[in-house]
């Protein structure tokens, strides 16, 4: 069965089927340290990450899901495109996953630290490791506080997985072939993909802004869609031989 998948879409499942047994056979403390992708401006930030983390799952059924999308969606994407552009497709996007979520990382930051500083907290120094005083009455602690959580959460929390990417094959599916008909889980009728993309999109974009994320990086999945959805826009629309 694995022998049937296109090489491109077969060996990107096994090298995430291979990280993810790995993870949990070494130390999973030091893979997700070094291998997921930390905020770039946070002291456990490396270049490598950009690409490591589309590899790395948080949990079994993290990567069953994402796998069986790819499944899905990857081998007809590969074989209408062609494996230079699939390569593009597949990694552009997960690089547009990576570039939104942390543009939004950013402003959260940014509005952070200017919050911080009407209470004239010492950042820099709290930053630096060093024992840092909250000043004030009970509740401007307590403010201080949360905020110095919401900040140490976007610094040391990483995001990991393949959602982005794979989020980008399925709007280039979409875009391609926008009638094809697919099942979705509780909805008893196939449904035509041009429908189900913008819902998805536009679900995320709330969750991802008004934070209720539940641990998904809701606004890596839009990136990851924008971008591959505007890639096979633009090779349909430019009429780029496909192979």
């Amino acid at each position: 069965m694995i022998n049937q998948i296109p090489p491109i879409t077969r060996n990107i499942i096994i090298i995430n089927v291979v990280v993810f047994i790995l993870t949990y056979l070494l130390n999973s403390e030091m893979m997700y340290q070094y291998l997921a992708a930390f905020y770039p401006f946070s002291p456990f930030f490396h270049s490598w990450q950009i690409l490591t983390h589309m590899f790395m799952h948080g949990s079994f059924m993290h990567i069953l899901f994402n796998m069986l999308t790819l499944y899905s969606f990857g081998p007809i994407l590969e074989r209408i495109l062609g494996d230079r552009k699939y390569l593009i497709l597949y990694f552009v996007s997960g690089l547009g996953a990576f570039f939104l979520f942390n543009l939004w990382n950013f402003v959260e930051v940014e509005q952070i630290k200017t919050s911080l500083q009407g209470f004239s907290f010492d950042l820099n120094g709290y930053m630096s490791g060093e024992s840092v005083a909250f000043k004030g009455n009970a509740q401007a602690v307590l403010e201080q506080k949360t905020l110095v959580s919401e900040l140490q959460s976007i610094i040391s929390v990483p995001m990991v997985g393949a959602s982005g990417a794979i989020f980008g094959v399925i709007a280039a599916f979409a875009v391609l072939f926008p009638d094809a008909e697919i099942m979705i889980m509780f909805i008893p009728v196939p449904v035509k993909v041009k429908y189900v993309l913008p819902v998805v999109v536009i679900g995320s974009v709330i969750l991802g802004v008004t934070g209720n994320v539940g641990g998904i990086a809701h606004l890596a999945h839009v990136g990851g869609a924008l971008v591959g959805g505007l890639l096979a826009w633009y090779w349909k629309k430019n009429r780029f031989r496909i192979n």
